[in-house]
């Protein structure tokens, strides 16, 4: 249990310390989600850290590559659940809805690569660059859903004015990478899942 490994066991607890505060009246109030977002960047950081961390000082560990992603995967999956559940208009929680979706389905996916891959041969697969830029987007998506609604208010817009586009444009981001990082995974790691395996 070094430090990068500490710090991604802290981002797992923070998930459920995120769900209660936001949950607790499902966003209705600024102090609420501007808490809630708090200590989602906290979380996020430890993610950024942790890796950091754990390549400078040679702290890498198959422990870590394989609780890293995961932990990432919990953090951003229980947001995405949270944020459907605090509602939002018709169309905008029908797209969450999807977008998430496609989440859970690409980390059921990758996640399953990767135990067949561990098992094999005792392979651990390490995040790459897409499944990075893919979080990086996931992350940036749920920061500014939290705060949107509070953004609308303070420029005196509807919340499907200007700024409730910003959430759609990076919701839509995130989906995209999230598809093409998935397929990247499964392309580079085919030997594990094709029919000649």
């Amino acid at each position: 249990m070094n430090l990068p490994n500490k710090l991604t066991v802290m981002r797992l607890i923070l998930v459920p310390v995120f769900m209660v505060i936001l949950l607790w009246n499902f966003g209705a109030d600024t102090l609420t989600r501007l808490i809630a977002a708090a200590v989602f960047a906290i979380a996020s950081l430890t993610d950024m850290l942790d890796g950091k961390i754990a390549r400078k000082y040679n702290l890498v560990t198959n422990f870590g590559k394989f609780l890293d992603p995961l932990a990432d995967k919990f953090m951003v999956i229980a947001a995405l659940m949270c944020l459907i559940a605090c509602g939002g208009s018709a169309m905008y929680s029908t797209c969450l809805i999807i977008a998430a979706t496609i989440v859970i389905f690409r980390e059921l996916a990758v996640t399953s690569v990767r135990l067949l891959a561990c098992g094999k041969d005792g392979t651990v697969i390490a995040a790459n660059i897409y499944g990075k830029i893919k979080t990086c987007l996931q992350i940036a998506f749920v920061l500014y859903a939290l705060v949107d609604p509070i953004l609308c208010d303070l420029v005196g817009v509807p919340l499907d004015g200007w700024p409730h586009f910003i959430s759609y444009v990076l919701m839509l981001a995130m989906t995209v990478m999230t598809v093409l990082s998935g397929a990247s995974y499964i392309r580079s790691y085919w030997k594990y899942i094709g029919p000649e395996s």
